[in-house]
């Protein structure tokens, strides 16, 4: 465990789409970082296998079965959580999805489960654990949204509407929540080394796409999901405790907003 980045290590964090990529690099981080982790995602199974690693590695994790999108499914997730570990401290919103297709070729459907999952889910999941901490009177909230909200995308327009909301909805709240002693930011991930891109790579000039992206990046390379993790780390250590309403791009330099 390290040691001097968070008071006390009975805290325990919301992580919803911990099962993999960037939410599995967080879940093993804060676990390390002193924090029990709850880590709620669609796939329990794949859940469980992260809640594992965390406890092999030392830490307390908690797998827990939950579909975002469904209110119900959000809020017998909470329970399941609360009985275990406690009330939440921090909240991560990381679970998100994407559908790559020009907007002129997208299906009406996958608007409605992109938004649904990205929007919707976090929205769903907040609402939940918010009164909890006003009562307590502190907190801590993370939103994983994208660059893809910040300066746009090719394929991805409904992705980065759903994301550029979560950075709205985050701003808000932020305000909203101040005086209780919860603060409240973003992330925004540039390319990142996940299943997104995998699909990405196994596409129509995949190999040429990924190649022409970490040209465009400053730093050489791709970000690896534990990039994504340090940040969503900082945000939930002490020295982040007077930053709030902010978004901070995790992109090697490829955007500068």
């Amino acid at each position: 465990m390290s040691e001097g980045v968070h008071r006390g290590s009975a805290r325990s964090v919301v992580l919803t789409g911990g099962a993999g990529g960037i939410g599995r690099a967080t879940a093993l981080r804060v676990a390390a970082d002193g924090f029990a982790v709850a880590i709620w995602d669609l796939d329990e199974s794949a859940a469980a296998g992260v809640a594992g690693e965390v406890e092999a590695a030392g830490g307390r994790g908690l797998a827990v079965a939950c579909d975002v999108t469904d209110r119900s499914s959000v809020a017998s997730a909470l329970e399941a959580t609360e009985s275990k570990l406690g009330g939440p401290w921090a909240l991560v919103n990381n679970a998100g999805i994407d559908r790559l297709s020009l907007f002129k070729d997208s299906d009406p459907a996958d608007w409605e489960r992109v938004v649904g999952v990205n929007l919707f889910g976090t929205l769903n999941v907040t609402h939940a654990v918010i009164g909890g901490m006003v009562e307590r009177g502190e907190g801590r909230i993370v939103c994983v949204s994208s660059d893809a909200a910040r300066v746009g995308s090719s394929g991805e327009g409904v992705y980065a509407a759903s994301k550029a909301a979560v950075l709205g909805f985050m701003k808000t709240l932020a305000r909203e929540v101040a005086r209780h002693g919860i603060v409240v930011n973003a992330v925004c991930p540039g390319p990142t080394d996940t299943r997104l891109l995998d699909v990405v790579r196994s596409g129509p000039k995949g190999d040429r796409i990924i190649e022409a992206m970490i040209r465009a990046v400053p730093l050489g390379r791709i970000a690896r999901p534990e990039d994504i993790a340090g940040v969503i780390s900082f945000f939930l250590s002490d020295d982040a405790g007077y930053l709030t309403g902010q978004t901070l791009s995790v992109s090697g330099g490829l955007t500068m907003v």
